[in-house]
């Protein structure tokens, strides 16, 4: 199968899966989403989906987020790890966010990434799930699967990002980033993997990956 035909087999497989892929964290609005985006680093999102409803009920906004202090929103997210730093970069890009944004969320990936505590790829999943510009937002799941496939060469996630924006149709990089997370965690995990399971990985993957199952 050449390369074209695995991109287009993955396509389709992850289609016929996942039409309609949610978006995996609870949110009402740009904000509460990009608080809910830092919150899963290191964390899980069915972690970060409950703690978020306590901590949206008080602050779902900016300006109710700084009536709120450091310590308050670190005892209501402590669950998600890393609290002390996150509380902080909540608080302060709510500050940020208020005094240079007039309380918005800016919409372009370069004001985002000056945000305390968001990095590119938070950055890039606002881009995509908030704003729906064309991103391809890479945690370890799509890393993963893009080495599994033999679509990158998984040296770190700047390189796999730029290969899957190179082989993938840019209209669908927003839908599409949604679709490998599912299938990810689905049918091939990090651990308790097995590769029957994982008919994408099977038919097309890379063949020193597939050879140390077999």
């Amino acid at each position: 199968m050449r390369k074209y035909e695995k991109v287009k087999y993955v396509i389709q497989s992850l289609e016929d899966l996942y039409p309609n892929p949610p978006i995996p964290l609870n949110s009402s609005n740009d904000f509460t989403l990009l608080i809910a985006v830092l919150l899963s680093a290191q964390c899980t999102d069915e972690r970060v989906n409950k703690v978020t409803p306590t901590l949206f009920s008080r602050a779902d906004n900016p300006y109710d987020m700084v009536k709120l202090s450091i310590s308050e929103i670190e005892d209501i997210i402590r669950s998600c790890g890393l609290s002390p730093s996150k509380s902080k970069n909540i608080y302060n890009l709510s500050n940020i966010l208020i005094h240079k944004y007039q309380g918005d969320v800016p919409k372009k990936i370069d004001k985002l990434e000056e945000l305390p505590g968001v990095g590119h790829k938070t950055a890039s999943v606002i881009m995509s799930q908030a704003f729906n510009v064309p991103a391809f937002p890479v945690d370890t799941h799509i890393h993963r699967m893009m080495y599994r496939w033999g679509f990158s060469n998984g040296v770190n996630v700047q390189k796999t990002e730029k290969d899957a924006m190179k082989i993938f149709p840019k209209n669908l990089w927003n839908k599409l980033h949604l679709q490998i997370i599912f299938y990810a965690r689905e049918y091939s995990p990090a651990r308790g993997y097995e590769l029957n399971k994982d008919f994408i990985t099977k038919n097309i993957g890379r063949k020193s990956f597939i050879n140390n199952y077999l």
